[in-house]
C-alpha cells in the first residue's frame, strides 16, 4: 500500500512499479531562437537566444517497472498494440535509434542511459497518449523525457530536471533528428519558462502566472516541410551576407528580447491583453523578418488565414504560429473560458481543423505535499517515545478517533493532491510502513462495522499516495524540509507542519485557503499567518507587510522574525496594528529550496554546524517580494506540547 520509492536508503531495492506522465511543450514566443543561439560560438556580434515555452495538460501516460531488457508497449496510428523488445546492449539500441521504427526515440535514450549510467532494462507500459502526434506540441521530446524518468525513478539516480531534458535531446540526436534544444522544456511539467541559449549552455527560469489564461491549438490540417524551413533559415548563421539574412538575426536575436520581456511582463502581471498584443506582434515580426529568407514555407496561407478571420476577432486577444511556423498550428489567446469554448467548436466545425483547449493557470495546480514528522517530540515525552507525536489520537466531532497525521492527510487528499511526501527520521522507515502498509486485509474489513468499512477503504487508498523521505541527519527544520527537493522537481508543494491540526470557519478548508492564495499571488511562496496578542510573539515566527485593497486577506510580506521579543514587535513588526505570526500551513516554491540550498553550501564551506532555518529562507524570498502572508479563517491546535495537546484533544472535536 505504501509508495516508499523514495526512501532515500533502499530506493533501488524497493521501486516496483512507477506511474509517470510527461506532458507536450508549447513554445509560445521565440521559435527558432533555440539553434541560432548556439552560433554564438562562431560570431560573437551574436545575442542569446530566448524563448517562453510551456508544457500542457495533454501529454503520455505510463506505468513502468525494471526488467532485464528494455521493452516498451504503445499503440500505432491506427490504434492497433505494438510492443518492441531489445536487449539492454549499446550499440544494439543505438541501431535501433537510426532505424525507421515506431520506438527509435525510445531506444536512443535507452542507448545513452546504458551508455552514461550503467543502468538495467525497463518495461514501459503507455497507457494513454492524449496528445495530438506532429502537431508542433513536440511530441518526439514528450517521449524522450518519459523513458528518461522511468530510468531516473526505477535506478534512483536522482537526476535534476534539467539533466533530464539534456539525457533527452542527447538520446533524441542518436537517431538522426535536428530537434531544437527548447523541444525538452515538457521536462518541467505544465508550467512556463524562459529558457536562455547561449552557445551550447541553456538556462532555465521559472515563470509566474499572473492569472489563468484560456489557450486553444489547432492543426490546421495543412502542410509544411520543417526540414525546409530549417535549411533556409540556418543560411543565415553564423554570418549575415545580405539583407535578408541581417533581418532574421535581428528578428531572432534582439528583436526577440524584447517580445520575450514584454510577453514575461503580461504573464506574470496576470494581463491577458496585452499577452494577446505580444502574440500578434510577435507574429508580425516573424513575417516581416523571417518569412522572407523561406518564402515558399512560411507564406503560411492557411495561419493567416486563421489570424485574419474576422469571426474569431471577438473571442481573442492574440494569436500567432506554433514551434517553426508556416502550415502547422496555431496558438491563439481566448478573453475567457466561454470565447475558448466557443472558438474550438468554431475551428472544430466549420473550419475543419483539429482544435483543443488548455489553460495556463495561475500559479499552477499544485500537486505535491510536504509533512515535515522527523522530529522527536521531546516536549511530549514518555509518550513521544511510545508513540509518534503523528500519531497521537484526537477525536473528531462526530466520535471518530483518529491519530492527528490522518487528519492532516484527508484535508489534503480534499485539496487533490496526488503525492504526499512524509519526512521522517533515520531508522524509522519500517514503524512508519507497518502504520500505512498493512495491505487490504478482506477478513479484517468483515470484521468491522458496516458504518466504517467504506472508511477502511479510503485509509487504504491515501496510503497509495505516501512516500518516505529519511533525513538521516538532524541539521535543523530547514534541512528537513529540503529533503523533499529532488523529488519537487521544480513544482510548488502545500506544506503541514506534523504537530499542528487545523479547522476552517468556513466552507474552504484552511489547506485550500493557503492554496488559493498562492493561485491569486500569481504563484509566489505562501506562509499562513493569523494575528495573535503582542505579548505571545516570542513563541512564533512573525510575519510584516502589506495587505492588499483588492484582497484583504492577502499580505505581500516583505520580512519575517522567528521568535522576536514583545519590545521588537511593538517597534518593528506591527502591520496596522496587529501582530501576524505564522499559523502552520504553507506553499513553498522552488526559490524557497533555492534559499536553503545556499545556506547548506555555505555551512559546509566554512564549515559550519548551525541548522539551517526555514524562516531565515523564507524571509529571502520576502525581500525579493516574492512571498505572501494569508490570513487564514480558522484555528489551529497544537498537539506537541502536553497542555495544548490536552486542550486540542478536548476542543477540536466540538
Amino acid at each position: 500500500m505504501l509508495n516508499s520509492n523514495f526512501d532515500n536508503d533502499i530506493l533501488a531495492e524497493t521501486a516496483k512499479r512507477v506511474n509517470v506522465f510527461v506532458p507536450g511543450r508549447l513554445c509560445l514566443f521565440g521559435e527558432h531562437s533555440d539553434w541560432a543561439g548556439t552560433y554564438m560560438m562562431t560570431n560573437g556580434d551574436l545575442v542569446e537566444g530566448q524563448a517562453i515555452v510551456t508544457g500542457i495538460n495533454l501529454g503520455i501516460h505510463a506505468t513502468a517497472e525494471k526488467s532485464e531488457d528494455f521493452t516498451i508497449s504503445s499503440y500505432e496510428a491506427d490504434g492497433s498494440a505494438a510492443t518492441f523488445t531489445s536487449s539492454m546492449d549499446m550499440n544494439e539500441l543505438k541501431k535501433y535509434a537510426k532505424e525507421p521504427i515506431l520506438f527509435s526515440y525510445c531506444c536512443g535514450v535507452a542507448a545513452y542511459m546504458r551508455e552514461n549510467y550503467h543502468v538495467g532494462g525497463v518495461k514501459i507500459t503507455i497507457t494513454d497518449v492524449t496528445l495530438p502526434m506532429k502537431k508542433g506540441l513536440s511530441s518526439s521530446a514528450a517521449v524522450c523525457c518519459l523513458v528518461a524518468k522511468v530510468f531516473n525513478e526505477l535506478y534512483g539516480l536522482h537526476i535534476s530536471t534539467r539533466g533530464i531534458m539534456q539525457i533527452a535531446y542527447r538520446g533524441e540526436l542518436l537517431t538522426g533528428s535536428r530537434c531544437g534544444r527548447l523541444d525538452q522544456a515538457c521536462a518541467y511539467g505544465e508550467r512556463p519558462v524562459l529558457m536562455h541559449f547561449y552557445q551550447t549552455e541553456i538556462d532555465v527560469e521559472t515563470i509566474r502566472v499572473g492569472q489563468t489564461f484560456y489557450w486553444v491549438i489547432a492543426d490546421l490540417c495543412a502542410s509544411k516541410n520543417t526540414k525546409r524551413i530549417l535549411a533556409y533559415l540556418n543560411r543565415a548563421y553564423p554570418f549575415a551576407t545580405n539583407e535578408i539574412e541581417i533581418a532574421e538575426q535581428e528578428a531572432l536575436g534582439p528583436d526577440n528580447h524584447k517580445i520575450i520581456a514584454k510577453a514575461r511582463e503580461a504573464i506574470e502581471s496576470g494581463n491577458a491583453e496585452e499577452l494577446g498584443r505580444t502574440m500578434t506582434e510577435a507574429q508580425k515580426l516573424f513575417d516581416k523578418k523571417v518569412a522572407p529568407a523561406c518564402p515558399e514555407e512560411l507564406a503560411s496561407p492557411v495561419l493567416h488565414s486563421v489570424l485574419n478571420d474576422e469571426r474569431i476577432q471577438e473571442w481573442i486577444y492574440g494569436a500567432k504560429g506554433v514551434g517553426s511556423q508556416g502550415d502547422g498550428t496555431v496558438q491563439l489567446l481566448a478573453k475567457d473560458k466561454k470565447s475558448q469554448t466557443a472558438l474550438v467548436e468554431y475551428l472544430n466545425n466549420v473550419r475543419h481543423m483539429e482544435a483543443f483547449a488548455f489553460r495556463l493557470n495561475a500559479g499552477g495546480k499544485i500537486k505535491k505535499a510536504i509533512i515535515p514528522i522527523a522530529g522527536n517530540g521531546t516536549r511530549m515525552f514518555p509518550e513521544s517515545f511510545f508513540i509518534k507525536k503523528a500519531m497521537l489520537p484526537v477525536m473528531d466531532d462526530k466520535g471518530t478517533v483518529k491519530p492527528a497525521l490522518l487528519y492532516m492527510l484527508e484535508e489534503l487528499i480534499d485539496c487533490e493532491i496526488e503525492d504526499i511526501y512524509l519526512i521522517i527520521g533515520a531508522g524509522e522507515t519500517e514503524e512508519y510502513r507497518r502504520v500505512f502498509d498493512f495491505g487490504y486485509d478482506e477478513s479484517y474489513v468483515k470484521s468491522l462495522p458496516d458504518n466504517v468499512r467504506e472508511y477502511y477503504q479510503e485509509i487504504y487508498e491515501i496510503g497509495q499516495r505516501i512516500h518516505l523521505i529519511v533525513q538521516e541527519e538532524k541539521k535543523g527544520f530547514g534541512h528537513a524540509v529540503y529533503q523533499a527537493r529532488r523529488y519537487l522537481a521544480g513544482e510548488p508543494a502545500v506544506m503541514l507542519l506534523g504537530d499542528f491540526l487545523y479547522k476552517s470557519n468556513i466552507e474552504l478548508s484552511c489547506t485550500q485557503q493557503t492554496i488559493n492564495a498562492y493561485n491569486k499571488s500569481g504563484g509566489k511562496a505562501v506562509v499562513s499567518i493569523k494575528a495573535i496578542p503582542v505579548k505571545e510573539s516570542r513563541h512564533y515566527g512573525i510575519v510584516h507587510g502589506t495587505f492588499r485593497g483588492d484582497r484583504p486577506y492577502i499580505m505581500d510580506a516583505d520580512s519575517m522574525v522567528e521568535k522576536p521579543d514583545e519590545e521588537y514587535t511593538k517597534e518593528n513588526l506591527l502591520v496596522d496594528g496587529r501582530c501576524y505570526a505564522t499559523f502552520g500551513s504553507y506553499v513553498l516554491t522552488d526559490e524557497v529550496f533555492e534559499f536553503l540550498e545556499q545556506q547548506i553550501e555555505d555551512n559546509e564551506a566554512n564549515r559550519e554546524h548551525s541548522e539551517i532555518d526555514l524562516t531565515k529562507a523564507l524571509t529571502k524570498t520576502a525581500k525579493d517580494g516574492n512571498l505572501v502572508g494569508v490570513d487564514i479563517d480558522g484555528e489551529s491546535y497544537d498537539i506537541g506540547i502536553p497542555r495544548k495537546y490536552y486542550q486540542t484533544f478536548v476542543e477540536f472535536g466540538r
